[in-house]
């Protein structure tokens, strides 16, 4: 099965609204690999990979975010998948 890699950046009110754990949550219910992490400039850095449907599904949420989240902007960038397995929230 082809795998596909998307890197984001997501800007807004994204820091402490649970963005990563619901990021976590959603990834593991679409099947994507990856990992996600708070930046210390108030972004949210994110890595999935997998399904190329379920990966697009990532990156539609992330324009979203949590219930609580603000996003302003959303940049993605297309990668070759590294053979993440499972996924992380990034301390």
């Amino acid at each position: 099965m082809a795998r596909k890699r998307a890197h984001v950046y997501v800007s807004g009110k994204v820091p402490g609204v649970f963005v990563r754990a619901t990021t976590r949550d959603t990834a593991q219910e679409q099947g994507v690999d990856g990992w996600v992490k708070n930046l210390d400039d108030g972004r949210v850095e994110a890595v999935f990979e997998g399904d190329p449907e379920a990966v697009d599904a990532m990156v539609e949420f992330c324009y979203e975010g949590s219930e609580m989240a603000s996003v302003s902007t959303v940049e993605v960038t297309e990668e070759e998948p590294e053979g993440i397995d499972g996924f992380e929230v990034r301390y």
